[in-house]
């Protein structure tokens, strides 16, 4: 019996019987040998580079500054007690600038992916699509 959240197989033809009912085959995919060379190419290799140095520096920085913020919470309550206008408290804005610092680093990603990871992603994937039209064609 199948397990109740896994569907049964339904064949693709409802008039298939047999052992090989419902049991899709798995086609190769023609391009692989242009995806594995085009993620070869220095081309790929400059656009991965290129998003590791903005991706990795922004993690780090932002661990920090969260780890930052927990460890300030947890051991330095005088200090996170500061009142700064009324009953607003340091704690209070270090915490809310967690959360705008989270949409300065989307904004900031995106801008620089716009800039400099789309138009290499681009003339990447319209290198790839050109060759695999052309190997439809032969």
């Amino acid at each position: 019996m199948a397990h109740p959240t896994t569907p049964d197989p339904v064949p693709e033809n409802p008039g298939d019987v047999g052992a090989d009912a419902g049991v899709q085959t798995a086609h190769p995919d023609p391009a692989a040998g242009e995806f594995t060379a085009v993620q070869a190419s220095d081309e790929f290799q400059e656009l991965r580079r290129t998003h590791r140095s903005f991706v990795f520096p922004m993690a780090i920085a932002f661990l920090v500054w969260y780890f930052a913020y927990v460890l300030l919470a947890d051991y330095a309550h005088d200090f996170m007690s500061i009142r700064v206008v009324g009953n607003i408290n340091l704690g209070l804005i270090l915490g809310l600038l967690q959360f705008v610092s989270t949409f300065g680093i989307t904004a900031a990603y995106v801008h620089f992916s716009n800039k400099k990871l789309d138009p290499k992603a681009t003339a990447l994937r319209e290198r790839l699509e050109a060759t695999v039209d052309e190997g439809d064609l032969k």
